[in-house]
């Protein structure tokens, strides 16, 4: 699986913009509107997407996109 070509698609709809293109060294600071709030909103769409769940002491960690990436295939690898 392709995590970020899967993780695009969320994150276009969370920031209501078609035309970002994530990679790993993506960043809130690349993307108009990555605030805190909309970090939360991203965050449990991604967890509704893969159906997975971040601890809340997981999250801090996440310097950008490859880290949020990773996360998530680690939580995919324990289903």
């Amino acid at each position: 699986m392709d995590i970020l070509a899967e993780l695009a698609p969320v994150f276009r709809e969370v920031f209501d913009d078609e035309s970002i293109v994530i990679t790993r060294q993506t960043t809130a600071n690349d993307i108009d509107g990555w605030d805190s709030l909309s970090h939360m909103n991203m965050v449990m769409a991604v967890e509704m997407k893969f159906k997975i769940r971040f601890a809340l002491g997981e999250l801090p960690a996440l310097r950008n996109v490859g880290d949020l990436a990773d996360l998530a295939e680690k939580k995919l690898a324990k289903k």
